[in-house]
Order: structure tokens, then C-alpha cells, then sequence
């Protein structure tokens, strides 16, 4: 940690953010001077600041300078000096910079590596393909059903992102991006992904590479014209806090996308320190990332910054990031509303004249102008610039704020001045929809019918895909039917189950990883089924959640609808249950039912015919499966510097968090033809309690199983357990599977024709042990014999 007592401060950039960065850093005790390089005509006004005639990317000039002059703080404004390595640059002087490495800055720099890494982290976005290839990129749009959004990969000034409103724009699109070269080289990558609906929002949130702090929410204009028309611009106004951006949509955002984002870039090897602006879609399946940039944004630094409170240290926050420490300082937002308003040149974004004088008038109490486009000689304002001045107002509410804001634009003059006349009408159009309702609503009480009704539309056409013969897999009504006749059985007894996933949930919640569980769920209950002989026919899904993400619930379903498939049962119904209150924010639970039916002569298990002698066959679990989470997530909790984002123990390709989400294996199918062959006495379910208490359900009371650990390898995940836990082998035979998920008990004349079925299923059987008398075991029901090798 640098003791530095009073700061100097270089700051990077020449637009309307570095001047509001500078406004606010200029109020800090802490903070002895600061240099803007190259600045504009509003830095230059300042009393502790001065501007230096040095561009944003000369690196050499700019370390040079700072070296001389003692700076304390480099704090880069604008994305192109990050993504070219001033970061770099300045560590090699030994001077901190308040924003990401270039590798970092790749976040920004190219929208096709945010995109891979969004999809690798699980961090909701929407759907999209990278392309080089002009024809290839022309193809997709032709082929896929969706409106799509095309964004050049590179740095485009803001203005590398075209929304088509059908497939002859969209085509037209690509072939002024990729062909003519509208962007240059920015375009020689695109990234063409699916148009996402709802409003769109702005975060802004400081980071240090572990904590992450939002700023209030905001929203930008980005069209040129009123009514949201006109080509786009880099930013014509923006309010915060938006009205939509409420405690718990800003809760769900930090948990599902910001720590999500900051946590993976560190486990990549890019931490992030600095700025992180998260461009975000509020979908009806929830919040969804448009993009990422990785410094202030423009103007939402002008609308967020003025509504820090009097008493947050800019320059205490930013040193706080750069020695990651920033969970030491505390941040604190006024009550209150901000609204900023650009003025532009005539003819912006298009050509525009520069040199036209400003005329500032007597500014209304609580509005500040920032200056973006200017430059100051002798002692006169000129534009110098496309957006010239972004006017900022603080008020008690929104509408004051606008207000305030309009008036002092009015009192500003240039020739041929354009600002938008319609700053934050999205917001007062959302105001007036909530003055409409009456009385209180379900929603505002935490429970979103929309949402519901949207994952049921979402999960039918999964739910379909696992229709078989007795069943019609729809979903929507009030219950499941099934036809049992129409299945086959002569002679039926219908057979059930019931079952959770257990704390294993916990680890997919805290990797958001949501698509194995739900196998999981019907793993347990179906694995249940085939050991008492049992076809499982139909399945029963319940989802409780203490907030609805629709993207999450599809995931976890989607799971079960795999598990189905896997087992043959058909997903005839389900429950999804949303108690605000009684579930936190992000946390769920599921439990499934299935019913399955055996024909009455053919129920497992037949201990009459049990003998000792019997052999004991296993067949290999694909891991822990879903019991003994509890012990697990306690190993890894005493193990230094290990997270379930770590890189797995005993499987460097996975992460642990996905090594220990492997879902549980399913058996029905492979062991149906041997149930039906009547060729087993027996099988047991290896779940909670392991060897130990699971075979003896059903073993006959004088009989017991000698189980060898030799007869096959404790595999990898077991052994890191074993060691990591100091576990005895009582205790590791008593609470996991040990590598074997299911168990055989059959005639030694069956054993054979057991195998062929088996292998034929690509199944390896392991012969596992053999039943004794429990006299033999001097009273012991289960003895698990060789573990050295454990």
C-alpha cells in the first residue's frame, strides 16, 4: 500500500467523463492536484487541475510526465488507452492505475471474447455465433427465426452496434460492416446475436478484483432525435436511478451477472480492477447482458457521479480498488435523482462544425455543466467536438431533476446547438404505468405470475420431447394423466417414489450452473423404481424458489426433462412454487415423484431365493451423485484457497464446481432387460449411508455381504476426498458410493448372462463381493474387506 497523504492525480482522457471525474475528485481533502491529459476547455477551468497537451495512447510521453511530476493515481477515461496496455505501461514505473490490463480490457476490446466469456461463466446473455465470413455470417441470419442485433468485435467508438428491424437491414448490415469496412478493422470480426426485449439499463460498479459495489442504476439515450429515432450516438442524456432499477432487480443483477463477471475474469487469469459499465436487457426471463465495457461510461459518469454523497471520496474509493482493499471503504449514495442532458453540434453524428463560441448564462442551484467537445482561448469557449456539453441537475425526484436540467440548457448558447427534448421519457412513461395500477398486486408482493406463465411456455416443448406410450407429456392443467393399459401390463403393481437433490444444490447455486441438478432429482427417484423391479412410467417435478428467474427454473427443468429421457418416464406435470420470504433471492430447492409399475410376480427384492454364496455385482457411479454434499462442501471449505471455481483436484479440464456436478447415473434403461430376464434376487440404490446401510434394505435378517474394495479402483474423486478429509475407510464406505452406484445380488449361474446384457449396454460389471451368513460376520450386516489401496 502506498502512505501517500495527499494525492496527485493523472487523468487520462479529453471528454465530458474525465471532466466529471475530475469535478468529483477535485472536492476530495485527500487529493493535492490534478493533471488531465490532454483535457478540454472545461478541465482547464479548474483550481486544482491543469491540463497536459499529451494524447490519451502515448504512453511513453504519458509515463514520462507522471515520473516527473510525482503522480500517485493514473486513471484512464477512455477504453483505447486500456485496451492498447497503459496499465502495463504505468506498473512498469511503479505507479497504480485505476482500471483493467489489456488482457482485462479484451472485455471491451472485443465483443466476441466477452461473448465466450459470458457463455463459459454461465452469465446470462443472449444467444449469438461469432463470424469472419462475411457469407457465413449472411447465412445464419438467413437461417435463425429471431430479429438479430449485429455488433463489430472491435472498438467502434460506441457506435459499432446496428439494429436491424428485418432481414434485408440485417443482411444489408453485415455488408457495411464486414464488406465496406464502415467501422474498419473493428468490423473485421462480428458477432451477431438475438435481439433482446425489455428495457435496457446501465451498471456502473467499482471493483477490485474480488468485491464489487453498484452504482445506482442508469439509463442512456443513444438515439440522435426525440422519441428514441434517428441514427445512433454516443449517448444524447441519461437519468439514474432508473425507476426499474429496484433493490431486488439490483441484488439479482450483482449475484447472477456482476460477482459472476469479476469472479470469472480473476479464475481466468485477467482480474479486474477498475470500472466495470454492464450494459443490461431486462428480459422477461430476466436481467441479460448486452455488453460490457471496462471504464466510466459516457454520459452516465455525469448522471451517476453527482449523486455520491458529499461524504464518498472518489479518490479514497479508487485507491481503495487499485490495493484491493475495497471492501474497507464505504460508499453512499444521495436520496435523490440526477439527470444529465447532452448538447451536440449541429448535424451530430454526422459531419459537424467546430469552432462555434459558447455563451454559459447564470446556471440554475444544483446543475453542473460538464464539458465533452470544447476547448478554451483566450479565456472564450469553443466547440471543439461533436457532443460538446452534458448538463447535469440533482433534484428530490425525476421529473425536478429534468426539469432543472432543461433549464440550464436553455441557458447556454451556440449556433445551431441540438439537444433531445425528451430526456428520460421512458422513465415517466414507466411512472405513469405504476400510478395506473390500484391498490397492492400480487407482483409487488414478490410473486410474478408473468414470470410463471412465461416458464411454462418456455419448458413445453422440453416437457413434449419425453411423451411415450400411456402418457401425453403436455404441462398447463391441473394434473398428469397416465394410461396404464396402454403400457402393457397384465398383472401390475404400481410402485412410487419420492425424493430431493439435497446440498448439492448449494454448489450449483453458487457456480450457476443449473442444468445437471434436475437429473439429479430424477436419478434419485427413478433408481429407486428399477431396484424394486419397477418401470418407471411418469415423473412429477417440484420447483420453490424465493424469486422466479425463468432462465434458471428452464435450466433446472431442462434437466429433468434429460433425466426422463434417460429413464424413459414421461414429465407429466410439476409445481413451481415462488415464496418470497421463506427462500432467499437465488436460492431453490426441488423434489420430485415418480410411479412406475412391476408385474406382480416380478418384484424385487425375492429374498426368499437369497442364499449364501450369492454373488454381489456392482456397476460404477459417475461420482458422488447427490448424497453427501454436506461432508463434501466441508472438505472443501477447510482446503486454503480452494473454491468451487478452482481448478478440479484430480481433473484439470473441469473446474471443481463442475467436477462435483457431474449428475447422478441413471439405471433403468440398462438394467429393465435384466429385471424383466428375471435374473437378479436383489438391487440396491447406493444413496445416503453408502455400503452400509444401503445393502442391508435388502438382504433377509440372517444373511449379510462382504463387499471387496479391492475388486475395482477407488476413482480419483473419491481418493482427493479420502485424503483431503482425512476420512477413515468406515467413514468413507458409510457416507459415499465409493465408485459404485448400483448394486447386484444374483445366482453365480445368472452372472454371466448378467454381464452380456450389461456390457451390451456399455456397462462394466464389477464383481464386487458375495453374501455370508451374518453369523459369519459375527453380527455384522455389511463388511467392507481390502481398503488399503483406499
Amino acid at each position: 500500500m502506498r502512505m501517500v497523504e495527499k494525492l496527485t492525480v493523472l487523468l487520462v482522457g479529453a471528454g465530458g467523463r474525465e471532466h466529471a471525474i475530475a469535478w468529483k475528485l477535485a472536492q476530495s481533502e485527500k487529493v493535492s492536484h490534478i493533471y488531465v491529459a490532454p483535457g478540454n476547455g472545461g478541465t482547464s477551468l479548474g483550481s486544482k487541475v491543469t491540463n497536459v497537451a499529451i494524447g490519451v495512447c502515448d504512453f511513453a510521453k504519458l509515463t514520462e510526465f507522471a515520473v516527473k511530476n510525482k503522480v500517485d493515481l493514473v486513471i484512464p477515461g477512455p477504453e483505447q488507452p486500456l485496451v492498447e496496455g497503459i496499465h502495463t505501461a504505468f506498473k512498469k514505473v511503479g505507479i497504480p492505475c485505476f482500471g483493467p490490463s489489456a488482457k482485462a480490457a479484451l472485455m471491451e476490446g472485443s465483443k466476441t471474447f466477452s461473448k465466450d466469456f459470458m457463455k463459459k461463466h454461465n452469465i446470462p446473455t443472449a444467444a449469438y455465433e461469432n463470424f469472419t465470413d462475411f457469407e457465413k455470417a449472411a447465412a445464419y441470419v438467413k437461417s435463425v427465426k429471431h430479429n438479430v442485433v449485429l455488433k463489430a468485435s472491435g472498438l467502434a467508438g460506441g457506435k459499432g452496434v446496428l439494429i436491424p428491424a428485418n432481414k434485408e437491414e440485417a443482411l444489408a448490415g453485415l455488408k457495411s460492416i464486414m464488406v465496406d469496412k464502415e467501422f474498419g478493422a473493428a468490423g473485421n470480426e462480428v458477432v451477431v446475436e438475438e435481439c433482446l426485449e425489455g428495457e435496457e439499463l446501465s451498471v456502473l460498479a467499482f471493483s477490485d478484483g474480488y468485491t464489487v459495489i453498484a452504482l445506482p442504476p442508469a439509463q442512456d439515450h443513444k438515439r440522435a432525435l426525440d422519441g428514441d429515432k434517428g441514427p445512433n450516438t454516443g449517448g444524447m442524456g441519461c437519468y439514474a436511478p432508473t425507476p426499474i432499477g429496484t433493490k431486488s432487480l439490483i441484488d439479482q443483477i450483482k449475484r447472477t451477472i456482476l460477482q459472476p463477471t469479476v469472479d470469472g475474469m480473476r479464475r481466468d487469469g485477467f482480474p479486474f480492477v477498475g470500472m466495470l459499465f454492464t450494459g443490461i436487457m431486462l428480459t422477461a426471463s430476466g436481467p441479460k447482458v448486452l455488453e460490457y465495457n471496462v471504464r466510466f461510461g459516457d454520459p452516465e459518469t455525469e448522471v451517476v457521479l453527482p449523486l455520491l454523497s458529499d461524504d464518498t471520496d472518489l479518490a479514497e474509493v479508487m485507491m481503495a480498488c487499485v490495493e484491493g482493499r475495497l471492501d474497507a471503504v464505504s460508499i453512499t449514495i444521495k436520496h435523490a435523482f440526477a439527470a444529465t442532458v447532452i448538447i451536440a453540434a449541429g448535424g451530430y453524428p454526422g459531419s459537424y462544425p467546430k469552432g462555434q463560441e459558447i455563451n454559459i448564462g447564470t446556471l440554475p442551484k444544483d446543475v453542473t455543466v460538464f464539458h465533452a467537445g470544447t476547448e478554451s482561448k483566450n479565456n472564450k469557449l469553443f466547440t471543439a467536438g461533436g457532443r460538446v456539453l452534458a448538463v447535469s441537475a440533482v433534484s428530490s425526484s425525476l421529473s425536478e431533476a429534468v426539469d432543472l436540467a432543461y433549464a440550464g440548457v436553455n441557458s447556454i448558447k451556440f449556433d445551431k446547438m441540438h439537444y433531445r427534448k425528451d430526456i428520460a421519457h421512458r422513465a415517466f412513461g414507466y411512472a405513469d404505468k405504476l400510478a395506473k395500477e390500484v391498490g397492492l398486486s400480487y407482483a409487488a408482493a414478490g410473486v410474478d405470475i408473468d414470470a410463471g406463465n412465461l416458464l411454462v411456455q418456455k419448458i413445453k416443448p422440453l416437457v413434449k420431447s419425453t411423451k411415450r406410450v400411456g402418457a401425453d407429456s403436455d404441462i398447463g392443467g391441473f394434473g398428469g394423466l397416465f394410461d396404464l393399459k396402454a403400457a402393457g401390463f397384465h398383472d401390475p403393481i404400481l410402485v412410487s417414489a419420492t425424493d430431493g437433490i439435497g446440498t448439492k444444490l448449494k454448489v450449483a447455486q453458487i457456480c450457476n450452473i443449473h442444468n445437471t441438478v434436475g437429473i439429479d432429482l430424477v436419478a434419485m427417484n427413478v433408481n429407486d423404481l428399477i431396484v424394486q423391479g419397477a418401470e418407471p412410467f411418469f415423473f412429477l417435478d417440484y420447483f420453490a424458489c424465493g424469486k422466479l428467474e425463468v432462465d434458471v427454473a428452464t435450466d433446472f427443468v431442462a434437466g429433468v426433462v434429460e433425466g426422463c429421457l434417460q429413464s424413459g418416464a414421461a414429465l407429466v406435470g410439476g409445481e413451481t412454487a415462488e415464496m418470497p420470504g421463506l427462500y432467499a433471492v437465488g436460492d431453490y430447492d426441488g423434489a420430485g415423484f415418480t410411479v412406475g409399475a412391476v408385474e406382480r410376480s416380478k418384484i424385487l427384492p425375492r429374498m426368499d431365493t437369497i442364499r449364501a454364496g450369492d454373488v454381489v455385482l456392482g456397476l460404477a457411479s459417475s461420482g458422488v451423485h447427490s448424497n453427501g454434499f454436506s461432508l463434501v462442501r466441508k472438505i472443501v471449505d477447510s482446503q486454503p484457497g480452494l473454491t468451487y471455481h478452482s481448478t478440479c483436484p484430480w481433473d484439470k479440464a473441469k473446474t471443481l464446481g463442475e467436477a462435483l456436478l457431474t449428475p447422478t447415473r441413471i439405471y433403468v434403461k440398462q438394467l429393465l432387460p435384466v429385471v424383466r430376464n428375471e435374473l437378479v434376487k436383489a438391487m440396491a440404490h447406493i444413496t445416503g449411508g453408502g455400503f452400509l446401510d444401503n445393502i442391508p434394505r435388502v438382504m433377509p435378517e440372517d444373511l449379510a455381504v462382504v463387499v471387496d474394495a479391492a475388486s475395482y479402483e477407488l476413482p480419483p474423486i473419491f481418493k482427493w476426498l479420502k485424503q483431503a478429509g482425512n476420512l477413515s475407510p468406515y467413514e468413507m464406505s458409510r457416507t459415499f458410493n465409493c465408485g459404485i452406484g448400483m448394486v447386484i445380488v444374483a445366482d453365480r449361474a445368472s452372472v454371466p448372462e448378467i454381464t452380456r446384457l450389461l456390457e451390451e449396454s456399455n456397462e462394466k460389471v464389477v464383481e464386487l463381493g458375495r453374501v455370508v451368513t451374518k453369523a459369519e460376520l459375527g453380527g455384522k450386516e455389511v463388511e467392507v474387506r481390502n481398503t488399503e489401496g483406499w
